[in-house]
């Protein structure tokens, strides 16, 4: 049959820890039953003494509540100077805690150095315990993978809250000259469009353009207005510049319809030619790579460089804390199937569970064999800051109820070899 502590064990349940006002409850409560103990006894023994003359069997009534009495003065005493000196008398070897906290905190550092943070130990108990699946099967729970994605998101917001608006701005400013102004602008941007046309994607925004352009003219005719016929003889009638100023719109809208519908129009080969020889010019042309060097330096100069910074900083700030405030948005939905699917690969993939054992083992172990000492070394500082007084209250509340069943066992121990001795003697004497 399996005990509570068993199946707590099992179901992973915690035993509920005592506050220090429950343990300072019980303290007094064991106190006061190992002294009314010692107080029974003595009664008993006063009784007894004085009637054992009268009642011969008293005699080993007394004796055992005799020894009663011996044996609880003698375990209190024993209590008592292990948290301070009995009676308030200095008598050696007592308040021991106390006197010797600074050297108790230092054994015990070193006690868990050497016992619990050993490689055998910590490894041993890593390897037994399956991280990744444990790990794996907690975040695959969709309400345990939330959970961790708003205390994530309340972390970030706390870093945006913490990052000064004018250090990231100089990071993005220094990241956009190292990375966007540095390097010759006009030999990449060449590439870029060699390629382009030699795959004909220029086509594309060429279609746009004539397109555009029809259209704009085909809404807009009265757009030449008067632009040829200003240019026109002024003894010319009247309904002859309205005339050439309608053919000319008219010319104008049948070229571009003539451009748009004609892949192998004159224009559009021209422009093609064009291209290419200035994706050729911006690779080869010192000239050309020099004008584009100086606009670059022009637009490097200009304060929207800074401008940009801190616009771009603003925008991804104010993006970022709505969507980690938001439980909705598509950002903490997004980390929270993440987590899931995280979750679910560790208690499926083998492999990947493996490694992440393997990982975390030689993480743990790495820590261990070079920060053993500093992790031990707080026990020991801890305890060195704590007021002596302080201490021995700490640890009284923690062991002193355990330490009156000390009392009160001494009590009934003392009965039992009074009584012993006593009845031993009086039947050696009897016979001599």
């Amino acid at each position: 049959m399996t005990t509570i502590n068993e199946q707590r064990a099992s179901t992973g349940e915690r035993a509920r820890v005592p506050t220090d006002a429950e343990r300072l409850v019980a303290l007094r409560r064991m106190k006061r039953v190992a002294a009314g103990l010692l107080i029974v006894a003595a009664i008993v023994f006063a009784v007894s003494f004085a009637l054992q003359e009268q009642v011969p069997w008293l005699g080993y009534v007394r004796a055992a509540a005799e020894g009663a009495m011996v044996g609880a003065i003698a375990d209190w005493f024993a209590v008592t100077a292990l948290f301070r000196h009995p009676l308030g008398i200095p008598i050696p070897h007592t308040a021991i805690i106390p006197n010797r906290k600074d050297e108790i905190g230092a054994t015990l550092g070193a006690f868990v150095e050497h016992e619990f943070l050993s490689d055998d130990v910590v490894l041993g108990k890593l390897r037994s315990i399956g991280i990744s699946r444990r790990l794996g099967g907690w975040l695959a729970t969709p309400a345990n993978a939330e959970r961790l994605t708003a205390e994530a998101s309340v972390a970030a917001r706390g870093v945006l809250t913490l990052l000064g608006d004018d250090d990231v701005e100089d990071v993005i400013e220094r990241l956009a000259r190292r990375h966007l102004f540095e390097p010759e602008w006009a030999p990449a941007i060449g590439r870029v469009g060699a390629r382009l046309v030699a795959a004909d994607q220029q086509r594309g925004a060429v279609d746009a353009v004539l397109e555009k352009a029809e259209g704009w003219l085909e809404t807009h005719p009265e757009a030449f207005g008067s632009m040829v016929s200003d240019r026109l003889p002024r003894w010319l009638p009247g309904f002859v510049d309205r005339i050439v100023d309608d053919r000319a719109s008219r010319e104008v809208l049948a070229f571009v319809k003539a451009v748009r519908t004609d892949p192998e129009h004159p224009l559009r080969i021209a422009i093609d030619r064009y291209l290419a020889e200035l994706a050729d010019a911006l690779q080869h042309d010192p000239a050309m790579i020099a004008r584009v060097e100086t606009l670059k330096a022009e637009l490097l100069e200009s304060p929207r460089v800074r401008e940009f910074a801190g616009e771009a900083w603003a925008s991804v700030k104010a993006s970022l804390e709505a969507a980690l405030v938001d439980p909705t948005s598509e950002l903490r939905a997004g980390l929270t199937s993440a987590v899931v699917e995280v979750g679910a690969r560790l208690t499926a993939d083998e492999g990947l569970a493996m490694k992440v054992d393997d990982w975390v083992t030689d993480a743990a172990a790495y820590v261990v064999r070079n920060y053993r000492h500093e992790i031990a070394g707080v026990i020991t500082e801890t305890v060195e800051r704590w007021d002596p007084r302080e201490t021995t209250e700490k640890l009284e509340l923690q062991v002193g109820r355990d330490l009156q069943f000390i009392r009160i066992n001494g009590t009934v121990v003392g009965a039992l070899a009074g009584l012993a001795i006593f009845t031993i003697a009086t039947g050696v004497h009897a016979l001599v």
